[in-house]
């Protein structure tokens, strides 16, 4: 069992750590909305993290097979999803004073997940590297990979939602809200585009 845990950890901290669409997703939101404002978001991701991880790890042969095609789908949806997010903060920036961006909610980060390829290609990794065809059958192996890899990957996101929440506090004043908005769509924008070209 520590075995496992210190390994998938090792495994995962450059993945998980270093900046992709759910991190910057997250850093922009912390920022433009705050920390505490965010987490509905933080939790619908990282329940639906943990249900599909699960459900990878339980058919993970048959899904890395079918990955490629997969993989295709998902990037186009999963880009038009965050540039529709990306156009919600932005357009709040420039129109009149008193319209408000729209906060992230649970469904929007289930959403999120579902429509991020880098997820199904780290949690395939996960278990391509992780465990032996003939553990497949193993359930309660895969329920403990699946339970570390998403606790794992919610700590990294606290960590962004919290450095973009400190990064933007100097933002939240009403008359800076409009850039911080224009800001952020944009970023959202460059996600967008790094997840239909990756």
């Amino acid at each position: 069992m520590l075995e496992i845990t210190i390994s998938l950890i090792l495994f995962l901290f450059p993945l998980a750590y270093s900046p992709g669409p759910g991190n910057m997703f997250f850093a922009a939101n912390g920022a433009r909305f705050g920390f505490n404002a965010t987490i509905p978001a933080l939790a619908g991701y990282h329940i639906a993290t943990w249900v599909l991880t699960l459900a990878i790890g339980l058919g993970f042969i048959w899904f890395a097979n079918e990955l490629p095609k997969f993989l295709n789908i998902i990037k186009y949806l999963g880009s038009a999803y965050v540039f529709y997010l990306a156009w919600a903060l932005f357009s709040a920036g420039i129109m009149k004073e008193k319209t408000q961006a729209r906060h992230v909610g649970f469904v929007d980060g289930i959403f999120l997940l579902l429509l991020n390829p880098k997820a199904y290609l780290i949690i395939t990794l996960v278990f391509t590297q992780l465990t032996k065809p003939s553990e497949n059958s193993q359930v309660a192996m895969i329920i403990i990979i699946t339970t570390i890899f998403t606790i794992n990957n919610l700590i990294a996101f606290l960590l962004w939602t919290y450095v973009g929440d400190r990064l933007a506090a100097i933002f939240r004043q009403d008359k800076k809200a409009r850039q911080l908005n224009i800001l952020f769509g944009i970023m959202l924008a460059a996600v967008a585009i790094w997840m239909l070209f990756n």
